[in-house]
């Protein structure tokens, strides 16, 4: 897959401001302080497009994306809320947790999650509250391990290895990437595109 554009949309509090469309969604879901916007920002292209930050838990919103207007791989990217860092106070993360976990569970065009871990660490308990929760419910999710820069290349495999171990996957279902060395965008790119092409087939078929 190629991206030739990508465009901020909207984001939403809550979710009765969620976007209401047919083009399929691939979501991104991760703890606060793992990189999501640079991710985003490394996989369309575009440096300026997320908003990152020094501060972890900035993203408050589920920040919509139209990704690939009018062509033939055109979806929209959904970034969601983090979790597990921000410095909020309860009532503020029972909100997010709120929002989150009624688009997971609401959302008929959610074509797949890319479910971000920190290629450094052990996933951390919210980590597996969210593993449990998207395996519990069947919403399909293929896990990134961001930060692979920060480890000797002769580490990332045996660090994918033990995430997916961690998670009682297989390795392949692991993907390292790193936006600061621009490693790994292809194979998310390529795994998205195989996603879109079975979800737009199935919607055929139905």
């Amino acid at each position: 897959m190629i991206v030739k554009n990508a465009a901020y949309i909207k984001g939403a509090a809550n979710y009765s401001q969620c976007i209401v469309s047919e083009l399929p969604q691939i979501a991104v879901a991760g703890k606060s302080n793992v990189g999501k916007s640079s991710f985003i920002n490394y996989l369309v292209g575009n440096g300026g497009l997320a908003r990152t930050s020094k501060l972890p838990g900035r993203t408050r919103l589920i920040n919509y994306f139209l990704v690939n207007e009018s062509g033939a791989n055109e979806f929209l990217l959904a970034d969601l809320p983090g979790y597990g860092f921000a410095k909020v106070s309860d009532a503020e993360k029972l909100k997010w947790a709120d929002l989150l976990e009624k688009y997971l569970a609401n959302e008929s065009k959610l074509a797949q999650v890319l479910f971000l871990v920190d290629i450094r660490h052990e996933p951390t308990q919210d980590d597996a509250t969210m593993y449990n929760y998207l395996f519990a419910n069947n919403v399909p999710f293929t896990i990134i391990a961001t930060k692979a820069d920060k480890l000797p290349k002769s580490q990332v495999k045996n660090r994918c290895r033990a995430i997916a171990n961690f998670f009682k996957l297989g390795q392949d279902d692991v993907l390292p990437v790193s936006a600061i060395a621009k490693t790994g965008k292809d194979a998310v790119l390529n795994k998205i595109e195989q996603v879109l092409a079975s979800f737009n087939a199935a919607c055929v078929d139905d």
